[in-house]
């Protein structure tokens, strides 16, 4: 089959890596360049059913270009979290809208030319581990505990899209297990392939038990404006303002719900104070104020040591940090986190929802994707043919440059996307 293959042996990895410290951007495409983390291949194995109950082959309609996917083709991934990502070759894509192709044995739920959307996450369940880890008994499969252990699934990364061994979106062909599909039914296309990131966005605004009525999200990326959406359609009358630095990601941020737009930096501190009142406290040696009539949440989706800072002098005390922006290493004063006693809460993944009674972050999503209240339309921008990979990658290395905010590989032109 045709895929897009990550291959992260150590010269690749060398090589992508140090060609981002070229001047002037010269190395900023060496990821899929000659010599690169990322090539196409033309005779890919299909990845294999794995040998238990549940299984099935799936053929992607459409796949997004997540910042993940970036930060492998840009060598940027964390050090850390290689501990749980320890496949050397990728097929990535785990934002998935798809059409089952083969029903293996003990399938029931689906039949072959369902559209479903797909939760990437492989727990203990999906790996045949019984009894699961203490994450998975306590309902946090998301965090399993066992992401590193195979299994009986074959993969040794947490999700789908991060081991060659089950495919990923980027090819045209890969197998998932049924307990991590959702119909769609006539779901129109652009929609439905947000529905892994819109599970993550909807699973970060329920971070927040809500205390009062004023939050801040800081990005209009992709993940910013899904995080926006879902806070609209959990709470109507919230005021969500939405920190971001230009024209077009403040057009973007008031169309997916929220209230007002914010300047970047410092500014956003001054431009509350003004419009909502209380006083700017101004330290030495510092630019950035403290606002002493802060927020009461602070949604992070770039999560630089820049945007932590800022989240940090925008609440108030006792007030609430939700970091949903990628891993990295930063260095930030944490002194307000305990001068303010603020919360910091990391968030990752998506599953069953205590707040929702249970219900999967997913099956919720889902549910809004086929309501037209859902404010997504015209996040997904630019979608791509395998050939036009390299263009895609680009579209969504440049994000604003290239008017792009959803980037969209399609490995399968043969099937039709539902409009």
């Amino acid at each position: 089959m045709r895929a897009i293959v990550a291959d992260l042996s150590t010269p690749r990895y060398l090589w992508t890596a140090a060609a981002q410290k070229l001047p002037a951007g010269r190395g900023s495409n060496a990821g899929w360049g000659r010599g690169g983390l990322l090539r196409l291949v033309e005779d890919a194995p299909e990845p294999a059913l794995p040998k238990a109950p549940g299984w099935l082959r799936l053929r992607p309609e459409l796949a997004g270009i997540c910042g993940s996917d970036m930060a492998v083709a840009h060598a940027k991934s964390s050090f850390v979290l290689s501990a749980y990502y320890r496949a050397q070759l990728q097929i990535p894509g785990h934002e998935i809208v798809a059409v089952v192709e083969e029903v293996g044995p003990g399938v029931s739920h689906f039949s072959a030319g369902d559209r479903v959307v797909v939760d990437p996450v492989l727990s203990c369940r999906h790996r045949g581990f019984e009894p699961g880890c203490r994450s998975c008994a306590e309902g946090y499969p998301y965090v399993c505990e066992r992401f590193d252990e195979p299994g009986l699934s074959g993969c040794s990364s947490p999700t789908l899209g991060f081991d060659a061994a089950l495919g990923g979106g980027w090819g045209e062909s890969f197998v998932g297990h049924q307990s991590q599909l959702y119909p769609v039914a006539g779901i129109p296309s652009r929609r439905a392939v947000l529905a892994e990131p819109a599970s993550i966005g909807l699973h970060a605004a329920l971070q927040w038990r809500r205390r009062g009525d004023r939050v801040v999200v800081i990005g209009p990326g992709t993940i910013g404006l899904l995080v926006t959406a879902a806070l609209r359609m959990l709470h109507p009358d919230l005021d969500i303002a939405v920190v971001a630095p230009d024209d077009f990601g403040a057009g973007r941020a008031l169309s997916a719900g929220g209230s007002r737009t914010l300047p970047a930096g410092s500014a956003a501190v001054e431009a509350l104070a003004d419009s909502d009142g209380g006083r700017v406290l101004r330290p030495r040696m510092t630019k950035t104020g403290i606002l002493e009539r802060g927020v009461d949440a602070v949604f992070d989706c770039v999560a630089s040591a820049a945007t932590i800072d800022l989240a940090l002098h925008l609440l108030r005390p006792t007030g609430m940090l939700v970091l949903v922006g990628g891993a990295g290493s930063q260095q930030v004063d944490w002194s307000l986190v305990w001068n303010r006693q603020l919360t910091v809460q990391g968030t990752i993944n998506f599953g069953p929802e205590p707040t929702l009674g249970g219900v999967h972050t997913m099956a919720r999503v889902v549910e809004w994707l086929a309501d037209d209240r859902y404010p997504v339309d015209g996040i997904v921008t630019h979608t791509f043919g395998l050939d036009d990979w390299r263009l895609g990658l680009r579209s969504a290395a440049a994000g604003p440059r290239a008017g792009s905010v959803k980037t969209t590989l399609r490995p399968n032109p043969s099937i039709p996307l539902v409009d």
